[in-house]
């Protein structure tokens, strides 16, 4: 029986007619409704004619979490009166609740993608809702450019609806050809916000690491919260580790302490959902995932820690792993809107008001910051390997998109040109990242199929960290474990076992086993050990264990997990398999480098022959006759690291220098570009054949930079015979002094004694540039600057004179410089003359 009561009070309801109406007239829309008014349950039922009358359609809906799929169906079964499995289903990674008669089906995106992969058309579906679009999951953005792409070219009628639960749905309308907003208006209760920072200061967060001064003071504000206000207590956490460390911390509290998150047994989420059974209070411990789609009843007081996680990768060291990071502004606000779903409420924030308005606006877009591996293959598959065609609201960038088609091109998913191989055609249909599904299809035939399935199910989903940091024990963990993890583990296994034969391969120890297949997975994180337990990975990136693994005295480490804490130049190790070096070899065989190998190290050229795996040196032996090629390649790359001064230079080579730098400046060509990048990117114009015959760096030190320099100068123009006119070494005073040009700054410069430039009524030029004229006393000290000699005369000389005839009385300081003769000599000496 429909339970048109609960229905009507959804207050969706009063924006369905103008969703159907903008569906009937464009086919699209977006819908935006905040946290508890219906979207996720009423609209699905309406669009497919179980609510409201309306012809029957088939409607899928596609949420982010596999927790939010299965609550939003077994909700929606329940306001029709039935339960899932019968006109409403689910279907997620392991799981399939449908019937014969299902016609609204509700499944994550990532299911969704793999289902329009193998059918572009999604025959039989009438509708799709993409739910809480808002919060950016790279998945859920990929559906959408695809559904697009389907709608364009195939399935003009197929409608489609971006529901987003904040008002910041203006992007996602662009993205649908300017589609229809229609808001709906939520029933939201008044929530008073508390400040409730630590007393004391606590360490940001970094990697996965909580300051656990933070932990403990959030379990205190959940007592605090417990003691001053009514109701059930939601507490935001950003991970299931910090769930379970406050969870300890509350022990004793006169409440149910309940754990909701995305790895915790269905029983218990549908426990939390189902509310309070009205014999106490409860407190829930939930990361995002409570944020939307999920309703909690009976929640009065949020308590929120402001951290949340997300995905990072470190393209250049191949590390990919979730982080902790401030949760955004808009999270706080969805985060404390779950205080008034059903009536008035509080919400705790366990920071200061002060730093609230530094918080980022919105979380980041994952397409912005995750590893694009999965997304480049599934773009690939589609037809489309750079996504230069797809409908995204962010571009992928190009960074990551490259790093991205390395990997899927080192394990054969794509070819050289991008397009995806039939072997990346059979990975995209693992649900599987295609470092792990290369794992699974090339260890099924080391390990057998069902061993290559179970280390695959481990890396899918990271053990819980009392399983360990050896990746071999974590499997024997699982296989006799009876925690939900180990559930969750046998469902995943056996999944994956289905896709892959199980012959042959399958003998031999796990701990070799599991080696093979996480470095199958994981290449550039083969390490060999360098001692007391740090090793470095093929990638070149060190790795550290934590004091007391067992892991090492290992030789060689498959790393599968690692983090790279801030401000360290060494990952962490947080899960690995023992290997020898054959396995590395094996799995890790396209980064293997044999040959001559000549580069410039430790000031001078280093010649081996050498084979490693990446960064990994293997074997290295003395190279006695390196390829000349190779020397001077090496020779050159000493000069840009160390500079040009490894040449021979005297003063008068870097006051040439200065000169040609002068008049490329003011006259350009022919004169040559002497700057450092110039003559680097020119050496075989000016440094051969002297460079080519030098082995080492004394060799440099013996080229003559001012004879090589000359070999730029612009002989066959005949310019040349003109750089002693255009710009001199020294230039001829009326004293009859050679005075050395300075060319070094920004204008040349000529210093010279007051006395010697009497009756020179106009500054000197060098290649019709004024020179500045440093005026010095008798003992050679600056007396005054000019680049006007005829207005220094006029209007300076005399403030100059009036200071320094009485320290300088010996020496000539007439009223009228202009009209005398200059001299170098003092006034008897000039008497005597």
């Amino acid at each position: 029986m429909i339970r048109t009561d609960a229905l009507d009070q959804l207050p969706v309801r009063t924006a369905v007619p103008a969703l159907e109406r903008a569906l009937d007239d464009r086919g699209v829309a977006v819908l935006c409704a905040p946290p508890g008014t219906g979207k996720t349950t009423l609209v699905p039922l309406v669009l497919a004619g179980l609510a409201g009358g309306g012809p029957v359609r088939r409607v899928v809906v596609a949420e982010p979490r596999r927790i939010a799929a299965r609550a939003a169906a077994r909700r929606m079964a329940w306001l029709i009166g039935e339960r899932a499995g019968g006109r409403v289903g689910f279907t997620v990674r392991g799981e399939r609740v449908v019937g014969r008669d299902t016609v609204v089906e509700v499944v994550t995106t990532g299911v969704l993608l793999q289902r329009l992969q193998r059918d572009q058309e999604l025959a039989g579906v009438d509708a799709v809702i993409i739910d809480e679009c808002h919060e950016r999951h790279l998945d859920a953005d990929t559906v959408a450019a695809f559904l697009l792409d389907v709608r364009e070219a195939i399935r003009p009628d197929l409608r489609l609806v971006a529901a987003s639960a904040t008002t910041d749905a203006q992007g996602w309308a662009r993205l649908l050809g300017d589609a229809p907003v229609v808001e709906a208006e939520g029933v939201s209760h008044p929530v008073e916000v508390v400040w409730a920072p630590p007393a004391a200061p606590v360490r940001p967060p970094h990697g996965m690491r909580v300051d656990p001064a933070l932990l403990t003071h959030v379990a205190a504000t959940v007592r605090r919260a417990l003691a001053e206000r009514d109701g059930d207590v939601l507490c935001f956490l950003p991970g299931v580790g910090e769930i379970g460390r406050v969870a300890g911390q509350l022990a004793g509290v006169a409440a149910e302490v309940l754990q909701v998150h995305g790895r915790a047994p269905a029983a218990v989420q549908d426990a939390v959902l189902a509310g309070s059974s009205g014999e106490g209070r409860r407190v829930v411990l939930a990361t995002s995932v409570a944020e939307s789609s999920l309703t909690v009843p009976g929640v009065r007081v949020v308590v929120d820690s402001g951290l949340a996680r997300e995905p990072r990768t470190d393209h250049a060291r191949g590390l990919s792993a979730l982080t902790t990071v401030r949760a955004s502004q808009a999270a706080g606000r969805q985060r404390a809107g779950r205080a008034g779903r059903e009536a008035p409420g509080a919400v705790y924030r366990c920071w200061a008001q002060a730093e609230d308005g530094r918080l980022a606006r919105f979380p980041s877009p994952e397409i912005k910051v995750a590893d694009l591996a999965a997304f480049a293959l599934q773009a690939a598959c589609w037809g489309d390997p750079d996504a230069s065609g797809l409908a995204l609201l962010d571009p992928p960038p190009a960074g990551a998109m490259s790093a991205a088609r390395e990997v899927l091109t080192a394990v054969g998913a794509v070819d050289a040109e991008g397009r995806v191989t039939g072997r990346g055609t059979r990975m995209s249909r693992l649900g599987l990242h295609p470092r792990l599904a290369r794992a699974l299809l090339d260890g099924a035939a080391g390990v057998g199929g069902r061993r290559a399935a179970e280390v695959v199910a481990l890396l899918s989903e990271e053990p819980p960290r009392e399983y360990g940091d050896d990746l071999a024990a974590a499997l024997r963990a699982a296989r006799r474990g009876g925690d939900g993890y180990a559930g969750r583990w046998r469902q995943e296994v056996r999944r994956l076992s289905s896709f892959v034969a199980d012959a042959g391969g399958g003998s031999g120890p796990d701990d070799a086993a599991v080696g093979l297949v996480a470095a199958l997975a994981f290449p550039e994180r083969v390490a060999r050990a360098r001692g007391e337990g740090a090793f470095l990975m093929a990638s070149g990136t060190g790795a550290e264990l934590r004091e007391g693994s067992g892991l090492r005295s290992a030789p060689w480490l498959a790393v599968a997990v690692a983090d790279r804490p801030a401000h360290s130049a060494s990952a962490r190790v947080r899960l690995a398999a023992v290997i020898d070096e054959d396995t590395a070899r094996a799995a890790a065989g396209h980064l293997r480098f044999a040959g001559e190998e000549v580069h410039w190290a430790g000031g001078d050229v280093v010649a081996r022959r050498v084979e490693r795996l990446g960064a990994v040196e293997l074997s290295v032996r003395p190279l006695k006759q390196p390829a000349p090629g190779l020397v001077r390649e090496a020779l050159v790359e000493g000069l840009r690291r160390e500079g040009l001064g490894l040449l021979r230079w005297t003063r008068e080579t870097g006051q040439l220098r200065e000169r040609l730098a002068f008049l490329h400046r003011e006259l350009g060509e022919p004169w040559p570009d002497v700057s450092r990048g110039a003559l680097l990117e020119r050496t075989e114009q000016w440094l051969e054949p002297e460079l080519s015959r030098a082995r080492r760096r004394s060799d440099l030190a013996r080229i003559d930079a001012g004879q090589a320099l000359r070999r730029l100068l612009p002989w066959a123009t005949g310019e040349a015979v003109r750089l002693d006119e255009l710009a001199p070494e020294r230039i001829e005073v009326p004293s009859g002094s050679r005075i050395r040009v300075e060319y070094g700054g920004a204008q040349p410069v000529l210093a010279v004694k007051l006395q010697e430039l009497f009756g020179l009524r106009e500054t000197p030029r060098v290649a019709g540039v004024p020179v500045l004229v440093h005026l010095l006393s008798p003992a050679g000290r600056p007396a005054a600057v000019t680049a006007d000699l005829a207005s220094f005369w006029q209007d300076g000389y005399r403030a100059v004179r009036a200071e320094l005839r009485g320290r300088y009385p010996k020496h000539p300081w007439p009223e009228d410089p202009t009209t005398v003769e200059a001299t170098r000599f003092t006034k008897a000496r000039l008497k005597r003359e």
